[in-house]
Order: structure tokens, then sequence, then C-alpha cells
């Protein structure tokens, strides 16, 4: 491992790194309230189109999060981020100037690929950066910041909204120079000095393929028809561009999925239970944006001060409440199932008390408060039961995974959210949107019952991957690959067996040399 260390703060560098993945996670969201502004500077756009602002930046950003921080991992990680930062910016400043949906499309497209740049090789050169002892702490405060940026789109977005939709965009250019500029003076590089080799390009390509023609068919499906040639031709098309990369993460060296991972209980449950509950979240953001905009005529920033309350229920909820329960109850497994229940319990609450004429307080607010802490205890937790079975070495490619499951979650639930919002009536839209809500509550629910059945045992309670036993007193601070769980931490429980491990193995080393050292007529030193 090649390291570059400058003499700077270790707040410093978490505050630039984490700026870095809140800038990516807060332009997944944030196109949301700007839509009805979109489709009436251009006319005759419909949901179904303007969807695609939102998924094509996060099929692309899905499709990149492994082979990006490969590349980071072989050419340099700074050097990586700063790319992706600059890419970043370039594909803000073209969606604001873009003169058409489909020139938008494809500027979000070059910003995606800038945000799959940046997330992977922030987490890396964080923990490259930090020393040992402050990483569990820098690792929470980079994934809580993260989270929120999902959960505040909405709310920045509405006030940006006011001025003009094209600021959704531009706000990200001052931002991201002053991150370009930090990052090179203040971010140490580091690299590895024995990468695998190139990452597989292929397969992110046909990972992104199959990924977009299934949320293609689940979009046109309400207008071609269900059991319709060109909807079976689209899945048809998915599974083969599936089945190939599957194939190809079979044989290359560094592929975009290592299937060996899946072998995992707890990794597979995690990835699975991550899938279906962005799956939910995506729906979820999108559908409260619509519902406020369209059927209680909200304003844009209206709306977002409406969604506000629940990313403000996040941040303390991911730092503070999941990290105790989990202790508390036993792993973040069964804390995620908790998380999932509390979810689909407020889009239930919603789905009997959703109606045609405003009536936020008593209506709309308790499940914005219900749904934000729900998010806080689940990102945190799925995170941290998928990392729990890896090998150290297996951190950076296993944690890549799990964020595209979130990517490829979102695409499925704003797909299938949109193919139900296309059949709106103007006489009762109400029925629609409660169709919608039971397609959310069902992706929640599906999340807790995954991660019943896979994540709730206690930690070690059955092996998944083979684990290297920790062993903090020899931790070397260099870098490790990427990691995007919120808590990497061990528990209360495991910080004793580690210490324990490490005072047996002490022990035995010295008897053995005692036993080892000739006698000279001078008695044993005691055993401590």
């Amino acid at each position: 491992m090649e390291t570059s260390r400058r003499p700077s703060s270790s707040a410093a560098v978490v505050a630039v790194l984490a700026l870095a993945v809140f800038m990516s996670s807060l332009d997944l969201f944030i196109v949301n309230l700007a839509f009805p502004s979109i489709s009436r500077q251009y006319p005759g756009t419909s949901l179904s189109s303007l969807s695609w602002v939102l998924n094509a930046y996060t099929i692309v950003f899905a499709a990149l999060l492994v082979p990006a921080g490969r590349w980071a991992d072989r050419i340099g990680r700074r050097r990586v981020l700063i790319a992706g930062m600059a890419a970043f910016t370039l594909g803000s400043l073209l969606c604001g100037l873009a003169p058409g949906v489909g020139a938008l499309i494809a500027a979000r497209v070059i910003q995606a690929a800038g945000a799959g740049a940046m997330v992977p090789a922030s987490l890396s050169l964080l923990l490259a950066a930090i020393p040992a002892p402050g990483r569990a702490k820098a690792i929470g405060t980079w994934s809580a910041v993260g989270a929120l940026g999902a959960a505040l789109g909405p709310v920045i977005g509405g006030s940006l909204v006011e001025i003009d939709w094209r600021w959704v965009f531009w706000v990200n250019l001052p931002v991201g120079l002053a991150a370009v500029i930090l990052a090179a003076r203040v971010v140490p590089e580091s690299k590895d000095e024995r990468p695998l080799g190139h990452p597989d390009v292929i397969g992110a390509g046909l990972l992104a393929a199959a990924v977009g023609l299934v949320a293609l068919a689940l979009v046109k499906a309400p207008a071609w028809g269900w059991g319709s040639v060109g909807f079976i031709g689209l899945l048809a098309a998915s599974v083969f561009c599936g089945a190939a990369m599957v194939l190809r993460s079979r044989r290359h060296h560094s592929p975009v999925i290592e299937l060996s991972l899946l072998r995992s209980r707890e990794f597979s449950g995690a990835f699975g239970a991550s899938v279906l509950y962005y799956a939910g979240f995506g729906a979820f953001v999108l559908s409260a944006v619509e519902f406020l905009t369209s059927v209680w005529h909200y304003s844009p920033v209206l709306a977002g001060l409406a969604i506000a309350p629940g990313p403000v229920m996040v941040l303390p909820f991911a730092r503070t409440v999941a990290p105790r329960l989990t202790g508390w109850l036993g792993g973040p497994g069964r804390v995620a199932v908790l998380g999932c229940v509390i979810n689909a319990g407020a889009q239930l609450l919603w789905f009997y008390r959703i109606q045609g004429s405003p009536a936020y307080l008593t209506h709309l607010l308790p499940t914005q408060l219900l749904g934000g802490a729900g998010v806080g205890l689940t990102i945190p937790s799925l995170l941290g039961a998928g990392s729990a079975s890896l090998k150290p070495a297996q951190f950076g490619t296993g944690s890549g995974i799990l964020n595209m499951a979130r990517q490829v979650g979102t695409v499925l639930g704003v797909a299938g959210l949109v193919a139900i919002l296309s059949r709106v009536s103007g006489t009762d839209p109400i029925a629609a949107y409660r169709n919608a809500l039971l397609l959310i509550i069902a992706f929640f629910g599906a999340a807790g019952v995954v991660s019943g059945a896979l994540l709730s045992g206690r930690p070690g309670g059955r092996p998944g991957v083979a684990r290297e036993p920790a062993e903090p007193a020899t931790v070397r601070a260099e870098p490790v690959p990427a990691v995007s769980a919120l808590d990497q931490r061990p528990h209360r429980g495991q910080l004793r067996a580690q210490a324990r491990h490490v005072r047996l193995r002490r022990a035995r080393e010295l008897r053995m040399r005692i036993k080892q050292e000739p006698q000279q007529g001078r008695p044993r030193s005691p055993v401590t």
C-alpha cells in the first residue's frame, strides 16, 4: 500500500470527503420537485419520460461503483476522487444548460459517472487518512451525511425550484469547485501497490443494461400492455444481459459482483433486503412529491418544507439510536427488521389517512416523522449487517455491491411507481396513490421479512464468509478499500471478545518463552 500523507487535520479530511458523498446522494432525489417545472417548460413531457432524469443517474451510478473503486485502488484514490468531482460539476453545469429533456438525461449520465467515481474513492481515502482509533466515528459521520443528503434532496430542491429549476443543478457548481480545491490541498493520496488488474468495464455495462431494460419495461407496460411483445422482449433482454454479467463475474479477475460473497447468508440477506428496501424508499420519496404538488397543489417550496421533518429524523436515529439498539437487540439485522416494520407501519397509516383535501398536521406529519425514524434505523443497520460477514480484504468489493443494491432498488421502485401513477384519474386521484402505497408497503414488508429470515441472528452466531480474527493491538493505520457501511464499528460484546482473545494469545506466547529459557537458578516470572 502506497500512501502520501500531509499534515492535515482529521476533521478537515472527514469534512471534505463527507461533502463528496453528500453531493452525490443529494442529487439522487433533488430533481423530484423540479419535475412539474420541467414539464411546464417542455409541454407534453410525461412523468414516465421525466422519471429517466432520475433513473439514468441511478443506473449509471450503480454500474460504476465497483469498477470505479477498483480503478481508484489502481491509479490513486485522490486522483479518482478529484476526477469524479470535476465530472460531477461539469455534468451539473450541462444539466442546467440543457435545451430539452433528452439533453438533460444525457447530462445526468455525466453527473452519475462523476458520482460513481467519488463515492468509493472518498471512503477509501477517509480510511487511509484517519488513524485506526477514529475510523469508526469517521465512517459513521460519512454514511450518515450521505443518508441525510438523499433525504434532504426534495427539501433543497423545492427551495431552488422557486427561483428556477436549473438552479437545482447549478447550486453544485460553487460547491463542486470548492470540493475539488479542498480535496487537492487537504486529502492525502493513497493507492494499492499490487492492484488486481483492470476492472470489468464490460460487466458494468451489462449490469447497467439489465437494470435499465427492466425499468424501461415497467415504465412502458401501462401503454404497451403487460402481455405485449415489447414488454416481454424487454424483460427477456434484461435477463440475457443479467445472465451475461453473471457469467463474466464468474471468470473475470475483477468482476462487478464477486459471486462468492453471495454464499454468505448475512451478505446475501443484506443485498436482497437492500434492493427491496430502497425500492420502497425511492417510490416513497417520489410518491410524496407527486402527491403534494399534484393533489394538494403545494408549491415546490411548501412541498419541500412538508417533507423536511422526515429527513430531520434520519441523522439522530442513524448516529445515536441505531447503534444503541444494535447492542440492546443483539445485532444490526434485528434493528433493520424494526426499521422496516416502522417504515411499513408509517405508510400503512398514510394509506388509511390519505385524502384529497390538505390536512398536513394531522394526516401527513405523523407519517413523515415515523418514516424518517425508520430510514435512520434501517440504512446503517442493513449496511452494518452485510459488512459484518466480510473479511477485511473484501470490504471494498462488498460495500460496493451493497451500494449497488441500493441504486438498483431505487430504479425498480421508481419504475414501479411510475407504472401505477400513469393511471391517475382526474376525478379520483386518491385511488392510484393508494395503489402506490400498497406497492411501497409491500417493498418495506418484504425487506423486513428478508432481514428477519437472514439477518436476525446474533453476530458471529452462524458463520458466513470466513472471518479473520481482529487484533486491535496490531491494527495498522493503512488504507483499506472503500466500505459504505455506516457502522463497521465492533459491538461492545465483540470488543470484549477481541480483547480477551489478545490477552489469551499473549499469555500463551509468554508461557512458551518461559519454557524455552534456560534455567539459571532464578524463579520464573509469574504469568499475568
